[in-house]
């Protein structure tokens, strides 16, 4: 089984990549989800974010202020490390059960949807990978509709991820998604051709 990792930065449309590769019946998980998963009340990870980034990111019943988190790991490029040293490991975990399942089921490809993936663990998983790309502009806008944030907090959340030139280095394939859904559709039935 080939495994292909999909990222890209915030508001890029990697998810709408995704739902069309899992409407294809390809497996695909996604890193987004698995990171949501790991900050559910009780998980271990809690307890070092507190620790890291302050209790009061933490409410009463024990539940993650998500956006407080997101604002203080985001500030600084060392917060975002921070971040990612505790979260990462049991993100690779779950996601290798994951990968291994749809290995034995016999899928020919796999696929791995994740903002983070160069430069980090996850990228020895893929053969290949594919950045999906999208005007900044567009990006912003993606991310006020989806998180219900200002343009100047999505800006500074994009502004604190790798830069898209440095991606593009190392990636096998680039994805513009910058058009309709419907050119998405033949662009990613092109790129399936090629894998």
């Amino acid at each position: 089984m080939k495994t292909i990792g999909i990222t890209g930065r915030s508001g890029c449309g990697k998810s709408s990549v995704t739902a069309l590769l899992r409407q294809k019946g390809y497996p695909v998980v996604d890193g987004d989800e698995l990171s949501r998963q790991i900050l559910q009340k009780g998980s271990p990870c809690l307890a070092q974010l507190a620790g890291a980034f302050g209790e009061d990111i933490l409410d009463e019943e024990g539940n993650l202020r998500r956006r407080l988190l997101a604002d203080r790991a985001f500030a600084t490029p060392e917060g975002t490390e921070t971040l990612t040293s505790i979260t990462h490991p049991e993100i690779y975990r779950r996601m290798e059960a994951h990968r291994q399942a749809a290995a034995a089921a016999g899928h020919e490809l796999y696929f791995i949807d994740g903002a983070v993936i160069v430069g980090t663990p996850f990228e020895a998983l893929c053969q290949k990978l594919i950045l999906v790309t999208a005007p900044f502009e567009e990006s912003v806008r993606r991310i006020c509709a989806r998180d219900g944030i200002s343009p100047e907090m999505a800006a500074r959340r994009l502004q604190a991820q790798p830069p898209q030139a440095e991606l593009e280095k190392r990636v096998d394939f680039i994805l513009n998604n910058d058009g309709t859904p419907d050119q998405l559709a033949q662009k990613v039935e092109a790129l399936l051709k090629k894998l």
